[in-house]
């Protein structure tokens, strides 16, 4: 199928060019352009075929996603809407181009970085050297509030504790990509990267037809061999029994849960569908009770299991950590993880790499204040209205102070937050994050986008998803871009040829 001639959007019969006005911001990376009606040189193909279809029939086009989108029930929830509602992630059609090269130097960085973070999660749960040796401040550590004593010793069948990390980027004014944030923990989006490319497929057939981009279909399939690599060494079957465990319908990220069920082959379950007995999990079927072998849980620790953690939890399963102690089972993301994503901790991964591997850090990352040292807190509050202050442990754009964008009254506030409890804020310097042209009701204009790369990691089996999720801050002028705040998403395409390939 190729892409028919634009309608409605022709002065007499002439087609109006979409890139025709676009102006990006100045002294922020644009994506696409070097400056005004100056394409980068890797984006120059797609900018193309995209401008020749017009605005009107790009305006067509969204409306065919957005359609596509909700018959598909492609939604999130936002807890703080009292109307309770499911919303579209919103989705913008000018794709974000990433060239082959600049992919291969991130890809290396960020396997770097969760070996690293991996490795830090063991020791952590086992001998300590990191912090005997005083590399990363055991304070910190111990003291976050995922950490939890009963974690120490718990295994990791496969030697492998991140299974799925997804490692927030974005792109400072010079170009470079760093890493803002590490979520290891239950790491959420990688549905919409599919989604989103199925309806780019299906919406502008004609430029898939004329560029070479590197498929993202295969996720589910690299993620299920994962899973099963690290099934317990006990493991019964030639094919383990995997299951996605969610907290069911109400849960924001539901249809994540339950596409990746559905992709991947397994069971969708709630933790009421799984009991343990002699230190087995089985989950009801109509065939009767079957075992399984590895959970992919979407629930917090805390939530895991009232026997070990939380009496009053009704999310989990009883019994779920004497399965795994036993070595019947394998948890993944494994129990503990939320320490490495806790901001507090984010400061000193450039030196976990150098400490368990050897290596310079390959991905830079922002500068960090923390608050807890006495003299960084003087200086986070003696700069308030320059600084990005955030919550360790929130996320979401939740928890956060955005101080050149502050009133007086919330840098007050804030304040007096960091003095009561300074171990649980960071600050950083405002970065601009980098633009790319995204579609509104007045035409292109440049909105701040930012890059969440997902890496699925198993035993002996390492892989990095082509792109990853692009959140774009669809209001004009902000700089937050999740979805719960109004952000929407872009898909991300990563060159792996020439045009016409």
């Amino acid at each position: 199928m190729r892409e028919r001639p634009a309608r409605g959007s022709e002065v007499g019969s002439k087609t109006v060019p979409l890139f025709a006005d676009y102006r990006p911001l100045e002294g922020v990376w644009d994506e696409l352009f070097e400056g005004p009606d100056r394409p980068r040189e890797e984006a120059a193909s797609v900018i193309r075929l995209v401008d020749a279809l017009g605005k009107a029939e790009l305006r067509s086009r969204h409306r065919l996603a957005d359609v596509t989108f909700r018959k598909g029930g492609v939604t999130f929830s936002v807890y703080s809407d009292t109307r309770g509602t499911e919303k579209i992630f919103p989705f913008d059609l000018v794709p974000r181009v990433i060239p082959r090269a600049e992919w291969t130097r991130i890809e290396r960085g960020l396997l770097q970085r969760v070996e690293a973070l991996d490795r830090f999660l063991e020791d952590v749960a086992g001998p300590r050297r990191i912090l005997a040796e005083g590399r990363v401040p055991a304070e910190l550590v111990l003291g976050s509030r995922s950490w939890s004593e009963r974690l120490r010793g718990l295994p990791a069948p496969g030697g492998v504790r991140v299974h799925v990390a997804g490692v927030d980027l974005i792109r400072r004014p010079d170009g470079a990509l760093v890493v803002l944030e590490d979520n290891v923990r239950t790491p959420s989006g990688v549905s919409y990267v599919l989604e989103n490319r199925a309806v780019m497929k299906r919406v502008l057939p004609g430029v898939f037809d004329r560029v070479r981009v590197r498929p993202v279909d295969a996720y589910p399939v690299h993620l299920r061999e994962a899973l099963a690599s690290c099934a317990p060494e006990g493991c019964r079957s030639a094919v383990p029994r995997v299951v996605v465990l969610t907290p069911g319908p109400y849960n924001s990220a539901y249809f994540e849960h339950s596409f990746l069920a559905r992709r991947m082959g397994v069971d969708l379950v709630q933790g009421q569908d799984l009991f343990v007995q002699d230190d087995v999990v089985w989950v009801k079927t109509t065939h009767g009770p079957q075992r399984v072998d590895v959970i992919y849980r979407r629930i917090d620790d805390a939530f895991v299991d009232p026997e070990a953690f939380r009496p009053d939890s009704v999310l989990g399963v009883r019994g779920l950590v004497r399965a795994l102690v036993a070595g019947n089972l394998t948890l993944a993301n494994a129990l503990g993880n939320g320490v490495a994503d806790d901001k507090g901790i984010y400061p000193f991964v450039p030196d976990m790499i150098r400490f368990y591997l050897g290596e310079e850090p390959l991905l830079e990352q922002v500068p960090t204040f923390q608050c807890s040292r006495p003299d960084e807190r003087a200086h986070v509050l003696a700069h308030l209205d320059e600084l990005v202050v955030k919550s360790v442990d929130e996320s979401g754009g939740y928890g956060m102070l955005i101080g050149p964008r502050s009133t007086r009254e919330e840098r007050e506030e804030f304040a007096g937050r960091i003095r009561a409890e300074p171990r649980k804020y960071i600050a950083q310097p405002v970065v601009e994050l980098s633009c790319c042209p995204t579609w509104t009701p007045d035409g292109l204009a440049p909105r701040r986008v930012d890059l969440r790369p997902f890496v699925v990691r198993g035993r002996g089996k390492r892989w990095v998803l082509p792109g990853g999720l692009s959140r774009v801050a669809l209001v004009a002028g902000s700089y937050v871009v999740n979805s719960s705040q109004g952000g929407g998403s872009k898909d991300t395409w990563v060159l792996g040829g020439e045009e016409g390939a």
